[in-house]
């Protein structure tokens, strides 16, 4: 969800069902019908969320996820107001991922009342035919004003394709003229795929570059997290080897059952339970278990280098190895970011520091040092 904070926060999320209404094209999990959490079992997990906060949060945002989350839409205000009437002092807000299909009148109504502690994110791909394909022709059952007036400051969540690749910037640029000010993430899609082909370098790099002219010339709009990086960690002397995607410790996932897994990836929607059963013996505390030792060495934009220990597990079998599978497309954006970050700069070096201004400088000169001649020839 969106913040606007750079405070740390406990995100743990509840399964309340694992059906879904739609059938998207790079949806890897396994929707089984009839497998819903109860209203008891909530209880059990929301108590135990707010005990054992961890000490170093400031807050907890709880997810309701599924499957589509809102099949079960009065499980969901029981469950907030069970949450209402504790007597709750840390911060915390409600969320919950949505297609956006299900949404009517009784729950748009609810929504409005309780929008302060209740946020709903949209799964948005693109444009009518961009989102069709991808999501099961649901963009006409979407009423996106609403999203956009009720929670003005959240963005919406895009996943790419194959098929959404050659129009990306199209579509960011669609989603923002819907109103929406931000884009939090076009994600490439998980699984054993591989983005590093030269068709898929091909076709992005063009829309690479019209987003950065897009977002240079628009200033209203958040720019999205593939050219918005913090490409200055790279200059870091000592580079960040804790266990950064929260995994084991920070986003733990209660499935209907009540049964806790490490994260939202790892679950039986997704895995086989041998497998669940192997993962379920590592150590999450040990951060060397989740630092790929190669990429850590040998790649300089292994700090800003984007991965999940799940999707890892899926292609290696292994939560630390890293899915190499999107090496190549990964550095591709690490020169778009680089470039965005340097024309930037260059309109607002008074907004940073001296020092994040040197790294960020330096980084710019070593990403296209490093990576530019792979890709100069396409």
């Amino acid at each position: 969800m969106s913040r606007l904070t750079t405070e740390r926060w406990f995100s743990p999320s509840l399964c309340v069902t694992h059906s879904c209404n739609l059938n998207c094209i790079y949806c890897y999990q396994t929707h089984n019908k009839g497998n819903t959490m109860t209203l008891e079992t909530a209880k059990k997990c929301v108590d135990w969320i707010f005990i054992n906060v961890p000490a170093d949060m400031n807050g907890v945002e709880l997810a309701f996820i599924g499957g589509e989350p809102l099949l079960e839409f009065e499980l969901l205000k029981e469950i907030s107001y069970y949450i209402f009437k504790k007597n709750i002092s840390i911060p915390y807000i409600l969320f919950a991922t949505t297609n956006g299909t299900l949404l009517n009148k009784e729950m748009k109504q609810w929504f409005n009342e309780h929008k302060e502690h209740f946020r709903l994110g949209l799964s948005l791909d693109g444009n009518k035919k961009t989102h069709d394909f991808n999501r099961s022709n649901s963009f006409d059952l979407i009423d996106i004003d609403y999203f956009v007036k009720t929670w003005p400051t959240q963005g919406v969540k895009m996943t790419l394709s194959e098929y959404s690749l050659v129009n990306l910037a199209e579509n960011i640029k669609f989603i923002h003229s819907l109103g929406f000010t931000r884009v939090d993430g076009a994600n490439l899609h998980e699984g054993d795929f591989d983005w590093n082909k030269d068709k898929y370098i091909e076709l992005l790099i063009p829309q690479l570059a019209e987003l950065v002219d897009f977002y240079l010339a628009n200033e209203q709009y958040v720019p999205m997290p593939m050219l918005d990086k913090h490409i200055d960690i790279c200059e870091a002397k000592n580079k960040e080897t804790r266990n950064w995607c929260g995994i084991g410790r920070g986003v733990n996932f209660f499935d209907c059952d009540g049964t806790m897994y490490p994260c939202a990836f790892v679950t039986p929607m997704t895995f086989q339970k041998n497998e669940i059963n192997d993962m379920m013996k590592t150590d999450f505390i040990n951060d060397k278990n989740f630092i790929d030792i190669d990429c850590y060495e040998n790649c300089y934009i292994y700090p800003i280098c984007p991965t999940c220990a799940g999707a890892n597990y899926i292609v290696n079998k292994n939560f630390k190895k890293r899915n190499r599978s999107k090496c190549r497309i990964q550095k591709l954006i690490a020169l778009f970011a680089a470039d965005f970050q340097g024309k930037r700069l260059l309109r607002e070096t008074s907004k940073m520091d001296n020092t994040t201004k040197y790294h960020t400088i330096e980084a710019i000169k070593k990403i296209r040092l490093l990576y530019l001649n792979d890709f100069t020839a396409m």
